[in-house]
């Protein structure tokens, strides 16, 4: 085997490994993060913890959704009226909603 056929099967073997990569990220935020109120509702509501349940919070609102919250959404006595989906439309320097 050549030093050309190598070079090209060890290219080919990284693209390969880099798609994969590129294709399990793909699935975990399509398969396992919610997409909307509802799913993060119910991605709260079977959370078996406060841990479990944080880590589904966007990446710097953990800290606005607190233990006590978590304990509100489960209890048994408790369920929610409506969901409502918001939208915000964020440009350089203003958010619109």
């Amino acid at each position: 085997m050549g030093q050309m056929q190598k070079k090209l099967l060890k290219e080919r073997r990284e693209l390969i490994l880099m798609i994969l990569v590129l294709g399990l990220a793909a699935y975990y935020i399509l398969f396992f993060t919610p997409k909307d109120s509802l799913e993060l509702y119910q991605a709260i509501s079977f959370a078996d913890d406060f841990e479990e349940a944080q880590k589904v919070m966007l990446e710097g609102y953990e800290g606005n959704f607190k233990e006590e919250d978590f304990e509100f959404i489960n209890r048994l006595d408790t369920s929610a009226d409506r969901i409502s989906q918001f939208t915000l439309f964020e440009y350089d320097e203003k958010t619109i909603w």
